[in-house]
């Protein structure tokens, strides 16, 4: 299936309704019970990467907002809800599509980071993909009055970056071992 597949860009609310059934298939699949789309304070965006039939081998979503930290206000972008059609696993598209995603960010002038967490053990696919682990660095979602850390109790989570503004090792210093007050609401509670 890798042959003929392209990678498709839309803002969440403009996603064509066939694409959008079969993402949300796609999600309830890897996360049952989950609601699909984002909070749309997060400027969401979806990334498809799709066949010539029409059908999503690969999805997810690029969302947006300004993060504080140590005096600054940084233009933040992080994934969510990476998920690969399980039939297509293990042939590299989900790879694909996350390298595709990294491209689109480093290329908005309007995001100075990429900033998001994943389960430690799926580390090293986002690496390969161009990210890098953050050590010692915790996001703090959800609100500030529910706050969820990556650090949480029976989690094992890394949090992963990529630097895109004029001084990346400054700003990777920033981000390094430190709390993110994230805080990116209810709805997308980690991304």
């Amino acid at each position: 299936m890798s042959a003929g597949l392209r990678v498709l860009g839309f803002a969440e609310a403009d996603v064509p309704a066939p694409l959008a059934v079969q993402v949300a298939e796609l999600e309830a699949e890897a996360w049952p019970g989950s609601t699909p789309g984002h909070d749309p304070e997060l400027a969401p965006r979806t990334l498809l990467l799709v066949d010539q039939q029409g059908t999503v081998a690969a999805a997810l979503a690029l969302l947006h907002k300004p993060i504080p930290l140590a005096g600054r206000t940084y233009r933040a972008a992080g994934l969510s809800s990476v998920v690969t059609r399980s039939a297509l696993r293990g042939q590299g598209l989900g790879g694909r599509l996350v390298a595709a995603a990294r491209a689109e960010l480093a290329a908005d002038p309007a995001v100075d980071l990429a900033l998001f967490s994943c389960d430690r053990a799926l580390a090293a696919f986002y690496e390969a993909a161009g990210f890098e682990v953050l050590p010692g660095t915790v996001l703090v979602g959800g609100t500030p009055e529910d706050p969820l850390a990556t650090d949480a109790p029976g989690f094992d989570k890394v949090v992963l970056a990529a630097f895109f503004a004029d001084d990346p090792d400054r700003d990777r210093a920033t981000f390094t071992g430190v709390r993110v007050p994230l805080h990116p609401g209810s709805t997308d509670r980690l991304w």
